[in-house]
């Protein structure tokens, strides 16, 4: 492992790791932020003058979007061009000393330009290859280009996001990208941890994530309700069929509550904290499929309760009762909220919008493991910020080939 250059007092579990991040958009940068958070040094490589396209996404002024602020955090910038001689010859001298590549270009991409897995491992043995793409690196539609929403929608989970008489939905936030980012990272740390103890296959170096694959494994039982009884699952808005009572609520200042009450217990508590003690006692309403069929009377009841008290007394008789539930919150909400302060998941660093720095808050570092807490070291930084001092440590280049890299850059 690497020697990292940032680590500070806390003891970061990932300090000493080096990864080198060969992607764009958002599931290998994702993948790779969760590393910086903990301590390992990441290097971004982004193409010259151009950069992840995810610094132009979400952005109403100024040169560089928040969403890449937050998912570039903790690394390093370096403008190359993959494609050039200098260019692989640079990667191929960094990887000599890094523990993970983690990659998100379509299958074969990498090979094309010389810097597939048996050029790299040839180079580190050691070495953990990531290979995050649409559906995966084999299979008769690995050639296939995937974003996060084709994989949504390949693996189910748009069919069944929605309203019943509209089409598919979707969720504000790419969730195929991150879950594959999650997975990707799950991988990682597992071959890592098996050859730390001396164990696996030398060969078994890269961990295959399908965009898809990752989704369709949050969906339960989807397939096997269809085999087992023939449920082909529809769209239902904001509740989920056959788990109930649960769903949005409005109270009667407007703001709405989600609770969640379809276990018995809980069931039965909410029902005496919303004055129906007659529901709470009914025996048969102790089953998943006796509430199912009763869900009309029973969110009925419910919205009887909220929609005579405001948000904030509903939560406070929900939370007496021991009855999850929660404010359906926006991003201002969100970041005054005292929890999220107190649990340190909103923090502030000075951005330079405009040519001016401002105090912008950003969320904060998840999961929380004491006495090594992850921590935001610095956002993510400007294109190539970072390109000499790395490829002078790393790749060894002297002023003449960052000259060449330069010339190549304002020519590409």
């Amino acid at each position: 492992m690497t020697e990292n250059l940032h680590l500070g007092e806390n003891n970061l579990p990932l300090a000493g790791i080096r990864v080198l991040e060969l992607g764009n958009f958002v599931a290998a940068p994702f993948a790779a932020r969760i590393f910086g958070d903990f301590g390992a040094e990441v290097i971004k490589i982004e193409r010259p003058n151009v950069g992840d396209e995810l610094r132009d996404w979400r952005k109403s002024r100024g040169t560089t979007s928040m969403l890449f602020r937050t998912v570039g955090r903790n690394k390093k910038s370096v403008a190359l061009d993959l494609r050039s001689e200098l260019g692989a010859e640079a990667i191929k001298k960094i990887v000599a000393t890094t523990d993970v590549i983690i990659e998100n270009f379509r299958p074969g991409t990498l090979e094309k330009w010389g810097l597939g897995p048996e050029v790299l491992n040839e180079i580190n043995p050691n070495l953990v290859i990531v290979r995050i793409s649409g559906y995966g690196q084999t299979g008769p539609y690995k050639d296939r280009a995937g974003f996060g929403s084709s994989a949504e929608s390949f693996a189910g989970l748009r069919y069944i996001t929605g309203e019943p008489d509209r089409p598919a939905g979707r969720a504000a936030a790419s969730l195929g990208d991150t879950v594959a980012g999650l997975y990707g990272v799950i991988g990682a740390l597992m071959l890592m941890f098996n050859r730390a103890r001396g164990g696996g296959n030398q060969a078994s170096n890269v961990v295959d994530v399908a965009l898809y694959e990752g989704v369709f494994s949050l969906l339960e039982s989807l397939v096997p309700d269809y085999d087992a009884y023939g449920m082909v699952r529809q769209r239902t808005g904001g509740r989920l069929p056959g788990v109930v009572p649960t769903g949005s609520y409005t109270c009667a200042d407007g703001l709405e509550v989600v609770i969640g009450g379809n276990s018995n217990s809980v069931f039965v508590r909410l029902m005496k904290a919303i004055g129906r003690a007659d529901l709470a006692a009914d025996k048969s309403l102790l089953t998943t499929e006796g509430r199912g069929a009763r869900e009309e009377e029973l969110n009925g009841a419910i919205e009887s309760f909220t929609g005579s008290l405001p948000l904030e007394q509903a939560l406070e008789a929900l939370d007496a009762a021991g009855v999850p539930a929660a404010p359906v919150y926006d991003a201002p909400s969100i970041a005054k909220d005292e929890h999220y302060i107190a649990r340190g998941m909103i923090e502030t660093h000075e951005v330079v919008i405009d040519d001016e720095p401002e105090l912008i808050r950003f969320p904060g570092v998840v999961p929380k493991i004491p006495g090594h807490e992850g921590s935001v070291r610095w956002i993510g930084p400007e294109l190539g910020e970072h390109t000499e001092q790395v490829l002078r440590e790393l790749a060894g280049f002297d002023t003449e080939q960052l000259a060449a890299l330069n010339a190549e850059a304002v020519n590409s």
